[in-house]
């Protein structure tokens, strides 16, 4: 005998139902719910011969009707789909939460166990209590084994008299957009730690321990998050337009070492993206004519420009033995990445400037300080020698031994600020050049101190071996017991007249001319000195106050042209 017939019956009293049917021998088999939204969870994973639906039900199974027919559509959709009742049990769900779930029949399961009992991590922690108890839609972002993300939005499904008491639950996998945040957050959390130093820390360490603290941060940052095992770091020489290698890895020594500028043509993909500031995506080294070999059997190289306030510093390259090995995301992860590699590189840029100002600054300090004591030693020295010329050579000679000694000491000063500052360091600010002053042996007298400090703070500074004398006579010792190639006074020394002055220093130099320079105030000529001096010969006259470019060029102009006559 054939089975009884199975009938899905929608409602609540059976009265009807049995009287249309007859009598017991033709009695199918009759399962009861309470509503279509039952039905249609039984619907979907048992076979019936018919469906009765009570009156008072119609036009919710109309609804329902409508559903079914949408089946093929929600069985098609990326997104999963799901029915649930009250206690978040599943009535319904279209195939995409069975991939998800790789279980079957999911049908009567708890959904967060059809799912694998996932974190819930807001924004709201209890989604379909919240949407059946408000009648209003919530969402919430679940985390799932295998470190996988779903997205669940809950609508609950309206009843006519009465609170909601199922939900239509959308699901979408939001794996890669959420591995693509964390790995956006955790990019910027390096680039925040690549040089990021306590105080403590800053002073115990020198700038090549920091630049190769950078250099480590970078390798692991670009190893470990990026997935980049061939790294090439290059900086670009602002003035030369070379681009200097800083970390190579993977790269052959010949890459390594290769001499590459900042052209697009003739100095490959680094070239080119270090004087376009644009980013470049080798997809297949062998096609590309801008590919220079690099790293050994590379296939595919990703190149950004490092910048810094729109303005190219340098340029970022990975390769990979794969063709086609990067995406567009590494193409932007990189981008990312380099950014806060620029602003480290840049402050550790601006470490080194501040050492070398504070290295300069304390080696002018010093100098100043000890500047006019050497001096005196000198002048003292000097003095003393004069007196026993012819009389007591062993007495000369330790005497002498002393004024080597004093001059050493400024020179001494010098070689240890070079040795301070490092040699990453630029000249701040740039300082123009006047090779003609390199080396020149200077006299300056005045009484004023403050005017012999300032010849040696000013005139040291370009390369001028400065010494100072306080008067006329203690200047004569100075010139004959020591090689001036310029003598600068003032017009009014306590003992003795500019024009004066310049009558011994001929009378003394009368072999071989010292070129001499007056200086005095506008208007101020007692005796007309000046008028006197350029009869005699005066090689030039400065007038004060004069600018330190006018100081400068006056000097170059008698130490370049002895004997000559000028004005500043």
């Amino acid at each position: 005998m054939p089975g009884k017939r199975r009938i899905l019956f929608i409602g609540q009293s059976q009265e009807v139902f049995d009287r249309f049917l007859g009598g017991p021998a033709n009695e199918p088999e009759l399962i009861v719910v309470e509503n279509p939204l039952r039905a249609l969870a039984r619907l979907t994973r048992e076979q019936f011969d018919g469906v009765y639906v009570d009156s008072a039900f119609l036009r919710e199974a109309f609804e329902l009707g409508k559903l079914l027919q949408n089946d093929q559509i929600l069985e098609g959709m990326p997104d999963g789909v799901v029915l649930l009742d009250g206690d978040n049990t599943v009535l319904w769900c279209n195939s995409r939460l069975l991939e998800w779930s790789h279980r079957d029949p999911v049908i009567g399961s708890n959904f967060y166990t059809v799912l694998g009992s996932p974190e819930i991590l807001g924004p709201d922690f209890c989604p379909f209590h919240t949407a059946l108890a408000t009648g209003t839609a919530s969402s919430s972002t679940l985390r799932a084994n295998e470190n996988r993300y779903f997205q669940v939005h809950a609508a609950p499904v309206h009843e006519p008299g009465g609170l909601p008491r199922h939900l239509i639950v959308t699901v979408r996998d939001v794996t890669r957009e959420m591995h693509q945040q964390q790995k956006l957050a955790a990019i910027h959390q390096a680039g925040m730690e690549l040089a990021d130093l306590t105080p403590d820390e800053l002073l115990q360490m020198s700038v090549d321990e920091r630049i190769d603290l950078l250099k480590s941060n970078i390798l692991h940052y670009t190893k470990d998050l990026l997935n980049f095992d061939v790294v090439e770091i290059r900086l670009l020489d602002q003035k030369t337009g070379r681009l200097e290698p800083l970390l190579s890895v993977g790269m052959e020594p010949e890459a390594a070492e290769r001499e590459l500028y900042a052209q697009p043509q003739n100095n490959g993909v680094t070239g080119f993206v270090a004087a376009t500031g644009k980013s470049y995506l080798c997809e297949d080294t062998t096609e590309d004519p801008l590919y220079l070999r690099g790293a050994k059997d590379a296939k595919s190289s990703l190149t950004v420009p490092l910048t810094l306030h729109d303005e190219v510093i340098g340029t970022f390259n990975v390769e990979s033995p794969e063709p086609r090995a990067f995406t567009e995301s590494d193409l932007q992860f990189l981008e990312i990445f380099t950014r806060d590699v620029a602003v480290a590189l840049n402050t550790l840029e601006l470490l080194v400037a501040e050492k070398a100002s504070t290295a300069a600054a304390s080696v002018e300090a010093i100098h100043s300080a000890v500047a006019l004591p050497v001096d005196e030693i000198l002048n003292d020295a000097v003095s003393v020698m004069e007196r026993y010329i012819g009389h007591e050579p062993e007495v000369v000679e330790r005497l002498q031994r002393i004024l080597r000694n004093a001059r050493d000491i400024k020179q001494v000063i010098q070689k240890v600020g070079q040795k301070m500052a490092p040699a990453q360091a630029h000249p701040q600010p740039p300082q123009e050049e006047r090779p003609a002053l390199q080396g020149r042996r200077l006299l300056l007298v005045d009484e004023d101190a403050t005017v012999r400090s300032a010849a040696h703070a000013l005139l040291e500074r370009y390369g001028c071996v400065v010494e100072t004398a306080p008067n006329g006579s203690q200047a004569m010792f100075m010139v004959r017991n020591s090689g001036y190639d310029a003598v600068i006074a003032d017009i009014r020394m306590p003992d003795i007249s500019g024009y004066d002055f310049m009558l011994k220093l001929q009378e003394v130099m009368d072999v071989d001319p010292l070129p001499l320079i007056l200086m005095t105030g506008f208007g101020y000529d007692p005796g007309h000195s000046i008028v006197k001096a350029r009869q005699a010969g005066l090689q030039a006259v400065l007038y004060k106050p004069f600018r330190l470019d006018q100081l400068l060029n006056t000097v170059e102009q008698v130490v370049n042209a002895p004997g000559s006559v000028g004005q500043a």
